[in-house]
């Protein structure tokens, strides 16, 4: 492996480790919500689970496409014992940001690689439309 696919694919690792630990986030976020609004919160943050799986499959895909060897590992996800939605979804949008950084700093190094360039963009485009969706979930409507 050369040493600019090993910057990239350590990178990716990095993003797949908190790709899955997202998995784990949103599932807990979902188990955590109660009151009158559960129902469609709860699906809401299913989705992002899902979503999260799909993209640390994706990542994964990647990773071994450039003849490197997924993490096992998983970002440690904190248990602020705060479950309220509100702060659920700022927790939220901290690490849709935070993806979203890692996702930038791996496209600075894949130039030469259309296919993981796109993918990149890809998934940029994904990571700020979530942010922009619960920055939007999190304005309080004023009467």
């Amino acid at each position: 492996m050369s040493a600019d696919n090993k910057k990239i694919v350590d990178q990716l690792n990095k993003i797949l480790e908190s790709e899955i630990s997202g998995v784990v986030r949103y599932l807990h976020y979902s188990l955590m919500i109660t009151g009158p609004n559960r129902i469609p919160i709860v699906k809401w943050f299913h989705d992002q689970a899902n979503e999260a799986f799909n993209h640390a499959a994706q990542i994964g895909e990647k990773i071994t496409a450039l003849d490197g060897h997924p993490s096992l590992k998983v970002q440690p996800v904190p248990e602020t014992k705060t479950h309220a939605v509100l702060d659920i979804l700022k927790e939220s949008l901290e690490f849709e940001r935070a993806a979203l950084d890692m996702y930038h700093e791996v496209l600075k190094h894949c130039e030469s690689d259309i296919a993981l360039e796109e993918l990149v963009r890809d998934m940029i485009r994904k990571e700020t439309e979530h942010c922009e969706e619960v920055v939007k979930m999190l304005a309080v409507q004023k009467p």
